[in-house]
Order: structure tokens, then C-alpha cells, then sequence
């Protein structure tokens, strides 16, 4: 039986992927680092593609920037009832990354956080 050598790239810091560029390789190396969750956009089922050299998720999504088409409340929660973190207002981007039901995840980045807004405020790309 004969090597595949994909186990000779263990020590490389970049390996190539096919023709494209190199692959930045992650180890696990001293303490975790700190995360924020009103500022990194984590939960314990997805994270933003972004923060994938920080942290590990079990899915990623890639933020899918959008314009707000009416005033809405960023809020730290799903719920009406959440905590309200900021105002979002008309022209504002929202970076979405899960839409579910009548709410988007993601994060405002003019404000910096991370929360849940309706989905009906939310217009076409940015």
C-alpha cells in the first residue's frame, strides 16, 4: 500500500489547496482568547466566518451585508421583549448572517454589535 503524503504537510505553516493559494494552517496554542458576545458575532451553533482563526463553531456563515429600510432595535435577543442595544436607522448596514422567521443574527458594524433585528427592516445588499 502507498502513502497518500498528505501526512508530510503536518509541519508546513501553509500547504497549498490544488492550484490556489496557500492555506494558512491554525494550531492550538496557549489560553483561548477572550470573546465578547455583544461585539463577536459567536453562538453556540454558528459563528461568523470571520472569526474562524479564533474560534470554533460548528457551522460558519459569511456575513451578507444588507441596507435597513426602516428604524429598527438592535436587540440582544430574538425576542420583542429582549434587551434593546442600539438604534439602527434608515440607511444604516446590517451584516446578516441567519435569517430565521421574522428575525436576522448579525452584526451592525457602524455601532460595532452583535444582535437580532426584524428582518422586515432590512432591504437589498449593500
Amino acid at each position: 500500500m502507498q502513502s497518500s503524503g498528505i501526512s508530510s504537510l503536518a509541519n508546513p505553516s501553509a500547504s497549498p489547496i490544488g492550484n490556489g493559494p496557500a492555506r494558512k494552517r491554525f494550531a492550538l496554542s496557549g489560553r483561548s482568547p477572550v470573546i465578547d458576545p455583544r461585539r463577536d458575532a459567536v453562538r453556540r451553533d454558528l459563528a461568523d466566518v470571520r472569526l474562524a482563526d479564533r474560534v470554533f463553531a460548528p457551522h460558519y456563515a459569511a456575513p451578507m451585508p444588507r441596507v435597513v429600510t426602516a428604524q429598527t432595535v438592535l436587540r440582544a435577543g430574538p425576542q420583542r421583549d429582549s434587551a434593546g442595544l442600539t438604534d439602527l436607522v434608515i440607511g444604516d448596514v446590517f451584516e446578516v448572517l441567519e435569517l430565521a422567521g421574522t428575525h436576522a443574527w448579525g452584526v451592525a458594524p457602524g455601532p460595532g454589535l452583535v444582535g437580532y433585528i426584524d428582518a422586515g427592516a432590512l432591504g437589498t445588499s449593500a
